[in-house]
């Protein structure tokens, strides 16, 4: 007898190109509508910030990430006096977002490179963010969509985790999952999309124990019964904002590792 989630998976292994197009944006219009106000969820105030905190993200969640940026930026605010610290110094303050020293090597490096080959500013294009130290497509996509509305797919660990469970995409590499994911959406959506479903897969789709009895696109979702089915067991296991009907839930959600330690 099949299990839920194999029965789910069934019902879209045939499904057209058109259908999976169709399908992908229904689930982005579902989040969109449950989660109005998704956003970047690290901290920053200009386009230095948001570049160098997306490097720190790195195998750490953005709470932590957050949590020194403050320290960080209050002693280097911008590419000049990063580029002339200490690495010693910058280790010391980043230390709880663990890889601390090569870390410290790419953001005292990115600094460096951001005087040497752009006089201190962050460049709007996808070709000259990636030169930087530290700086893949994912990080340069974060900058470029979130400062200077240049629209991009940021595929994190979520998002791909996500994209493989919507069927979006069969493939565990970011630029094939990045490539798979362009294609069902107008690339102007490329970047709220990355938002909301980061954001769901933070709040309520799961690495471990997916939420799917409380999941707002359960209809939608092949692998609809890999997770919790029961709606009321389901409900305990939302994160952050969803989990303020719990006492104290959205605070104590609001510090947690993102899904039970789950790193970017």
């Amino acid at each position: 007898m099949l299990s839920v989630a194999e029965k789910s998976r069934r019902r879209f292994l045939e499904e057209t190109p058109l259908g999976r197009t169709r399908r992908a944006r229904k689930i982005h219009r579902i989040l969109a509508d449950t989660y109005p106000d998704a956003h970047a969820e690290l901290d920053h105030r200009n386009a230095f910030e948001l570049l160098v905190a997306t490097v720190l993200s790195a195998q750490t969640t953005d709470i932590r990430v957050n949590a020194v940026t403050p320290a960080l930026f209050g002693t280097y605010p911008d590419a000049a006096s990063l580029a002339a610290a200490r690495r010693e110094d910058v280790e010391e303050i980043i230390r709880p977002t663990g890889f601390y020293r090569a870390k410290a090597k790419s953001i005292v490096g990115l600094g460096q490179a951001l005087i040497d080959e752009f006089d201190g500013e962050v460049p709007a294009s996808l070709e000259k963010l990636v030169t930087l130290p530290g700086v893949g497509r994912k990080t340069a996509n974060v900058v470029l969509g979130n400062v200077f509305d240049v629209p991009g797919l940021t595929i994190d660990t979520h998002f791909a985790r996500l994209a493989r469970r919507f069927l979006w995409t069969e493939s565990d590499n970011a630029d094939r999952v990045e490539k798979d994911v362009a294609a069902l959406f107008p690339r102007k959506d490329w970047t709220m999309l990355s938002h909301r479903v980061i954001w769901h897969g933070r709040r309520i789709c799961h690495a471990r124990t997916p939420a799917c009895g409380a999941c707002p696109i359960s209809a939608l979702c092949p692998s609809f019964g890999e997770g919790e089915l029961d709606e009321e067991r389901a409900r305990k296991l939302l994160r952050f904002e969803l989990a303020e009907d719990r006492p104290g839930g959205g605070e104590k959600d609001s510090r947690m590792k993102d899904d039970g330690g789950e790193t970017r």
